[in-house]
């Protein structure tokens, strides 16, 4: 069982990023579990058809320790199997503290004991590595392979620089590495260019190149992925590729982060900050 985990910036994509590399994994054959790790509680929703997930905190809140995997586990697209942390009520409590919670309580209740049946397990993530619950999928190494979700703007860039630097600090003790970076394009200038130029820098790949296709925001609003929604689409093909590419890769680095200078060098070099 391969433990995948997807970070970025807030807002760069990740969920649909997710579920959409998800459903083609599932496309394949593959027996995946999605664990949601935001508060949002949208890690899952395109691969449940927009049926809103009974979060793991919001049932353990509602029935105390009387809770059962079938509870806070539902079947998706491909048999993929979906869950979602949750998150504190508004204002009281920390987000990370509640994934620590809900990952201790999906062990308990066995969601990875059939893990020979499992070939995934994805934890798509919060934001940056903002706190120790947030980044609890590399510390304690429930997560060994993780992919960056980028674009070619400043500060999606200087989030993954930053992600980079909690993989460094985690490699060695959790033995989790870096698989690679995940382009969602935003059609910055030279975009491809940059994104594979920072990979370089790092010591990783851009494993794949995302173009940026109203198909998804199409199948968002019909609560599918891609995939689901028109198999047929150049876009849908394009997460087929990158499943495959997920499937297939075999590079996994502990990065080399960039300092601040060197990353605002990269954008000045490629004209963005010019």
């Amino acid at each position: 069982m391969r433990k995948v985990a997807i970070y970025g910036k807030g807002g760069i994509g990740k969920s649909t990023t997710t579920q959409n590399t998800v459903a083609g994994l599932a496309e394949m054959g593959k027996k995946v579990m999605v664990v949601g790790c935001d508060p949002k509680a949208d890690s899952t929703r395109l691969l449940l058809g927009g049926l809103a997930q009974r979060t793991v905190l919001d049932t353990l809140r509602e029935e105390g320790e009387d809770v059962e995997l079938a509870d806070v586990r539902k079947m998706g697209f491909g048999g993929s199997l979906c869950t979602e942390s949750g998150g504190p009520e508004p204002g009281v409590g920390c987000a990370g503290r509640g994934i620590i919670t809900s990952i201790n309580l999906l062990e308990q209740l066995g969601a990875y004991a059939d893990s020979e049946a499992l070939d995934y397990v994805f934890y798509d993530v919060l934001g940056d590595v903002v706190c120790g619950g947030f980044a609890m999928p590399i510390r304690e190494g429930k997560a060994q392979e993780i992919y960056i979700v980028v674009s070619g703007e400043m500060m999606a860039m200087y989030a993954a620089n930053n992600i980079c630097k909690g993989i460094v600090k985690f490699a060695e003790a959790g033995g989790v590495r870096l698989g690679g970076l995940i382009c969602n394009s935003r059609k910055v200038d030279n975009e491809q260019e940059m994104i594979q130029a920072l990979a370089d820098r790092l010591g990783t790949q851009m494993i794949h190149f995302v173009p940026r296709d109203n198909m998804v925001q199409r199948a968002e609003i019909n609560r599918k992925t891609v995939i689901d929604y028109d198999a047929g689409h150049n876009q849908a093909n394009e997460y087929r590729i990158l499943a495959q590419k997920i499937d297939n890769n075999e590079m996994k680095v502990i990065p080399k982060p960039l300092e601040i200078d060197e990353l605002e060098k990269l954008l000045i070099d490629y004209g963005i900050a010019a």
